[in-house]
């Protein structure tokens, strides 16, 4: 039986999804998550009958994996989005998805042996709320795993200052979303202040050249991002259409050079429940 509450209710979800759920946006998810489940799944600490709950599932790819990689175990994924959800893999045994909010869980308490999230805490209107839910239902000792952004820290060469430029107003408008594009570099005060212990930090980098066979689908997901959020950019007067074309221009030439490369890395923190702690 699943450690979720499908039947409880389930409150509005806070904090606002920048990227929203358009099929053109559930295409860059999909080959987002083949750039980085490989790399996530190592980073990950399974073993075989552990109870795994993913916080964030988005189309539920990587959580298929993980029920994949926890022979006997059983692994809920949490979104918020019934549009995501609805796409989900079905008929994996032991994979369970549920509807609900990240700061109000519907799963009881103390029941997960591993808690996972990626590109989720950005989005929420309250990080800390949603890392004392993950705390909740952690069984003492249990690990959380996280994997953020700080957009910030993403660069080419040659440089493309005109895609710089919208990058940077993206991350403002993800702020007036109630959201934080650099929550990726918190993460160790965020874990300290919810009472986490062993907190350890670690980086996964994105290097990425021409003649890389990675290097155009991630230039692309770069230009994805800015895409689904261009009209939000553009009504908030962040940015013009003229910007925007100049920014998608540049890359697409980036993408025609033999001597281009694209540098990023995402944050990640593993940490874990005391394990006598309370709730």
């Amino acid at each position: 039986m699943s450690d979720a509450r499908p039947n409880a209710p389930h409150p509005q979800p806070r904090g606002v999804y920048i990227h929203g759920t358009e099929p053109e946006e559930q295409d860059r998810l999909r080959t987002l998550n083949r750039l980085t489940n490989r790399s996530f799944l190592e980073f990950l600490h399974l073993s075989p009958g552990g109870s795994v709950l993913e916080v964030g599932s988005g189309l539920g790819l990587l959580a298929a994996d993980v029920a994949a990689a926890v022979p006997g175990g059983r692994v809920v994924g949490l979104e918020a989005a019934w549009e995501q959800v609805a796409r989900a893999p079905a008929g994996i045994p032991m994979l369970w998805f549920v509807t609900g909010d990240a700061h109000a869980m519907p799963c009881r308490s103390g029941v997960f042996d591993v808690v996972y999230c990626r590109y989720v805490l950005e989005h929420v209107a309250d990080p800390p709320g949603g890392l004392r839910e993950i705390r909740r239902v952690l069984k003492p000792g249990g690990e959380v795993f996280i994997q953020e952004n700080n957009i910030l820290v993403n660069d080419f060469d040659p440089a493309c200052p005109a895609f710089d430029h919208v990058w940077q107003c993206f991350a403002r408008l993800q702020e007036r979303l109630g959201g934080d594009a650099r929550i990726g570099k918190k993460l160790f005060r965020l874990l300290q202040f919810e009472g986490f212990e062993g907190i350890r930090l670690s980086i996964a980098p994105e290097v990425h050249h021409a003649g890389d066979e990675a290097f155009r689908p991630w230039v692309e997901n770069l230009i994805g991002n800015v895409r689904s959020a261009e009209r939000a950019l553009i009504a908030g007067r962040l940015v013009t259409e003229r910007e925007i074309s100049l920014a998608y221009g540049e890359l697409e030439q980036l993408l025609q050079r033999s001597d281009a490369s694209a540098y990023f890395y995402w944050n990640r923190a593993r940490a874990s429940r005391p394990p006598t702690s309370g709730a």
